[in-house]
């Protein structure tokens, strides 16, 4: 008898998981909310990047665009860093 009380307990607690995941599975808006989250996490630095760049230049005597794009390189890579550690998670 124990042996069946335990195998109807872990029955009924299987079928509670599955009837929560299924209740809990991601939605389209679920998913559109992930992809623009990612989307922000890699662009944002990357604009961030370029303005701070062309402002540095702007700074400097002549006409450079060294500044812009090291920081919008450095921007790319952050923002892959970032989208690495989102989905990491």
């Amino acid at each position: 008898m124990n042996q069946q009380q335990q195998l109807r307990k872990q029955v009924e607690q299987q079928a509670r998981r599955m009837k929560k995941a299924e209740q809990d599975r991601p939605t389209l808006i679920g998913h559109t909310i992930y992809i623009g989250t990612l989307g922000l996490l890699f662009v944002l630095p990357v604009i961030g990047g370029a303005y701070l760049g062309r402002w540095l230049d702007d700074m400097a005597a002549g006409y450079s665009v060294r500044w812009t794009i090291s920081l919008i390189l450095l921007g790319v890579f952050i923002g892959m860093i970032n989208v690495y550690y989102f989905i990491k998670e």
